[in-house]
């Protein structure tokens, strides 16, 4: 079975640069914790966006104010069918792991307050860029072997602040 995750990369601007929130995993089952980016798995016939909107919810406190993307959106309604297509900033699928698994990623603001423990989730905080390859390139077994692939393309691939609308 193949699961399908919305993953956020939630951004805000400083005076020192871009930050990105990042929070620790806290499902014990696991065996382990893992710095992650919130998001979570799509239930079924859930858009993306509504399951972004839901994770980052349950696991930060914050409101999801702006998807990247999301001004791409289109619904092609048939008999019975809706099927949403958007232009997300990157989607990865695992091709060897403990889970098979599918997710896309999407760039966001949000606003509010953070809670300190969430939905299978703790320890939001926001952290550099820099902080981000510092961990990529020093300590990669340390991140979420699925956000370590959405991270270092965010790395790679995003060259300014998203500021679409």
């Amino acid at each position: 079975m193949m699961y399908v995750n919305a993953r956020a990369i939630i951004e805000r601007e400083t005076p020192t640069g871009t930050e990105i929130l990042v929070q620790t995993r806290n499902k014990p089952h696991e065996g382990g914790k893992w710095i992650e980016l919130p998001g979570g798995q799509v239930e079924e016939y859930e858009s993306l966006v509504t399951a972004l909107r839901r994770e980052v919810r349950e696991e930060t406190g914050l409101t999801v104010t702006h998807v990247g993307g999301l001004d791409t959106k289109v619904n092609a309604r048939g008999r019975g069918t809706n099927v949403e297509c958007l232009r997300p900033f990157a989607v990865y699928q695992t091709t060897q792991g403990p889970v098979d698994s599918m997710g896309v990623c999407f760039r966001c603001r949000v606003e509010g307050e953070l809670l300190a423990v969430g939905h299978d989730a703790e320890g939001a905080r926001w952290v550099s860029v820099r902080q981000i390859a510092e961990w990529i390139a020093q300590a990669p077994d340390d991140l979420s072997w699925v956000d370590r692939a959405g991270l270092l393309f965010y790395l790679e691939q995003a060259s300014e602040p998203d500021r679409s609308e």
